[in-house]
Formats: C-alpha cells, structure tokens, sequence
C-alpha cells in the first residue's frame, strides 16, 4: 500500500532553516509527480511546492518563493523541502502527498514551529 512518512520537523527561530523528507513506498516513486502542502491552525490546507516525477520542473506558492526549495532523489525514493529564511507564518504542519490513480495520499505530517 502507498505509505508516505515525513520527517525533519522541528522548532526553529525567524531566519533559520529546516530540510524536511518524505520517504515513500508502495508505488514507482519515479513516475509521479510530488507535491508539499501545509495547514496552520484553523487554515486550510494549502500547497506549497510540487515537482514532477523526474524533478525537471517545480512550483511553488508565492509566499514561499525564493526560500523553499523541493527536490527529489528516486533512487531512495524521497522527496525533500528545503526551508531556509523561515517566517512565523511558516508554523504548520506539513504534508507530502502523491495522487496516484486519482486517489490522493497523504503523509502523517510534521510539525514545523517558527519562533524566538
């Protein structure tokens, strides 16, 4: 079954910087695409960064633009969010997710805590 864990959370002060990695398995990881999403409390779940399944091509929200960057390794089957400059308004629980078959699935999320 798809099983997507995420990891890399943590508390961190304004400025600093986080990696988060999902690892998943279940499925040819190399042949879709990933994205990252992220809910703040009583916010909706909103994207954050995508990246296609060979990593050629990326998006992203524009809050996040020039500080987040998503990447991939298909060889451990992993995708990453590299955080750097995080702001306050970044604390969220963030989620990998894969639709596979027109079926979205979902990590467990982790937690990411911006504060002094």
């Amino acid at each position: 079954q798809v099983q997507l864990v995420e990891s890399g959370g943590d508390l961190v002060q304004p400025g600093g910087s986080l990696r988060l990695s999902c690892a998943a398995s279940g499925f040819l990881f190399s042949s879709y695409a990933m994205s990252w999403y992220r809910q703040a409390p009583g916010k909706e779940r909103e994207l954050v960064a995508g990246i296609t399944s060979g990593g050629g091509s990326t998006n992203y929200a524009d809050s996040v633009k020039g500080r987040f960057t998503i990447s991939r390794d298909n060889a451990k089957s992993t995708v990453y969010l590299q955080m750097n400059n995080l702001k306050p308004e970044d604390t969220a629980v963030y989620y990998c997710k894969v639709t596979r078959r027109s079926i979205p699935y979902w990590g467990q999320g982790t937690q990411v805590t911006v504060s002094s």
